[in-house]
């Protein structure tokens, strides 16, 4: 398998050497710690807060699913196509809103945007518990969409502004693995509060929304001063530890123009890159089946004849199967510093899954099986797409841009995840498995495209090594990846 073009390699000057043939300088790790001891101290203070920050917003987009098994839709009136069009409202803002969040992300730093924005949804969602009418839940959904717009491209650019190529996907996965355990976590949470049906007046599916929406305001208060900022910024790292860190990421990016902001002219030239549009399509080819399972997996489950708790309560299995399927693909993806083979290897665990739903009505064991393969096969795939997309993106502008593109593009793909499952089509959901199946394969064939382009990149830059003398290193640093001495992980 192809190996990162950036490994290192000891030089006896003390420099670090390129696999390419390039030198670079790396500081000495700061006598009073080591590098391994430092990146522990980075994981203390990234992941974890990133990863439950994303969990309490998956949990606060996707809990209308377990809302509506226990009555949000015949409360309402919701009939027809309405419960389809309410959540298909929250992702208008969720995909406009990407790159200009990222945007005042830098501007703002981070624990301060998404502390912010993170007490803003959790308030609607708790609002949410007390709607009266459609209109109503419109409102809440869009807003709900306005707020939680940065909180996923926010944390992946973050994340890659921390690691190296080669050190990123275990966290990238665990971060993203935060998506299965709110959907484990919810299911629990669902049929437990499901139980407090009727009291104080309220039916319990209002009871999901105020509890987990009172949860996320709670902990967003905590979050502003939890949330990591950029390594030049944060304060839980000493000067030599801030430059021995920048050092050592500059060595996958380039030297990145961390300081300018970003322009409208910056986010125009990202986009002359062809490669930057085949990421977008690569997740958005699976965000169709990973928000259909999301959505109306509930629903899927509840037509194999469970009561409303005991739907909640079969919801959980396949999330948790997600979670250590996706960190042992990452932990083994980094071991080998590669990520295409394994995203067409999860792609594959979910084809054969949807393959099942589609063709098999009569057996629900099976079925149910099936599930496991979708979830554990998609929500593996989408953190090694976004990963192996992001840091390979080179610079805090690229990265950015790229990052928020990728993932406002991609989450369009959940509009028609929305209308994929109709109550018409129950309990067999043959279109629904279709469009999944179709959506799944558009992604492998944009993965294709996009490790060809890599690849056929660093031939060319191998190829043409040391005829780049008349660029300097500051226009090296602002053509990020697109730089000569730039090569991307395969």
């Amino acid at each position: 398998m192809a190996a990162d073009k950036t490994e290192l390699s000891a030089s006896p000057e003390g420099s670090v050497e390129l696999r390419d043939g390039l030198h670079d300088e790396l500081p000495p790790c700061p006598p009073h710690i080591t590098e391994r001891k430092l990146i522990a101290r980075i994981d203390l203070h990234v992941v974890p807060f990133l990863s439950v920050m994303y969990l309490m917003a998956f949990l606060d987009r996707v809990n209308i699913a377990n809302a509506n098994v226990f009555g949000l839709s015949e409360d309402l009136n919701l009939v027809g196509n309405m419960y389809n069009v309410a959540l298909v409202i929250f992702f208008v803002p969720y995909c406009l809103f990407e790159i200009p969040s990222n945007m005042l992300l830098k501007r703002f730093k981070p624990h301060v945007w998404l502390s912010v924005n993170m007490f803003a949804f959790g308030l609607v969602t708790l609002l949410m518990g007390f709607v009266q009418n459609y209109s109503g839940l419109l409102a809440c959904r869009f807003f709900l969409g306005v707020f939680e717009t940065g909180m996923f491209p926010g944390a992946f650019y973050l994340i890659g502004m921390w690691y190296r190529r080669h050190e990123a996907q275990k966290r990238y996965s665990f971060f993203f693995s935060s998506t299965t355990l709110a959907g484990a976590f919810g299911g629990l949470l669902a049929a437990a509060i499901g139980n407090m049906e009727g009291m104080r007046g309220y039916r319990g599916w209002r009871w999901v929304f105020i509890l987990e929406g009172a949860l996320t305001v709670l902990v967003s208060c905590f979050f502003w001063f939890l949330l990591p900022d950029f390594p030049e910024d944060v304060k839980w790292l000493s000067d030599d530890e801030k430059a021995f860190v920048t050092a050592r990421l500059r060595l996958d990016q380039g030297k990145a123009v961390q300081n300018r902001n970003i322009t409208l002219r910056d986010v125009a030239n990202i986009f002359k890159d062809y490669k930057v549009i085949i990421g977008g399509f690569m997740y958005f080819g699976l965000i169709v089946p990973a928000y259909s399972y999301a959505y109306f997996a509930p629903g899927i489950i509840r037509g194999y004849g469970y009561s409303p708790i005991q739907t909640q309560l079969h919801s959980v299995p396949p999330w948790a199967a997600a979670f250590g399927f996706s960190m042992l693909v990452a932990v083994i993806s980094d071991k080998l510093q590669h990520r295409f083979s394994f995203i067409i290897l999860c792609i594959c665990v979910s084809l054969v899954g949807l393959g099942i739903l589609t063709g098999v009505h009569d057996n629900t064991e099976l079925q149910y099986a099936a599930l496991f393969l979708v979830t554990s096969g998609t929500y593996s795939a989408m953190p090694i797409i976004v990963c192996w997309f992001n840091m390979n993106l080179g610079g805090h502008h690229r990265r950015s841009v790229g990052s928020a593109w990728q993932v406002g593009f991609g989450n369009t793909g959940g509009i028609i995840a929305t209308f994929a499952f109709q109550t018409f089509d129950a309990p067999f959901f043959r279109t629904g498995y279709s469009i999944c199946l179709s959506f799944s394969a558009l992604s492998i064939l944009s993965c294709i495209i996009y490790f060809f382009a890599c690849k056929k990149a660093n031939l060319e830059r191998d190829r043409h090594a040391g005829d780049d003398q008349a660029l300097t290193e500051d226009e090296k640093a602002e053509m990020g990846d697109l730089s000569p001495d730039y090569r991307y992980l395969l």
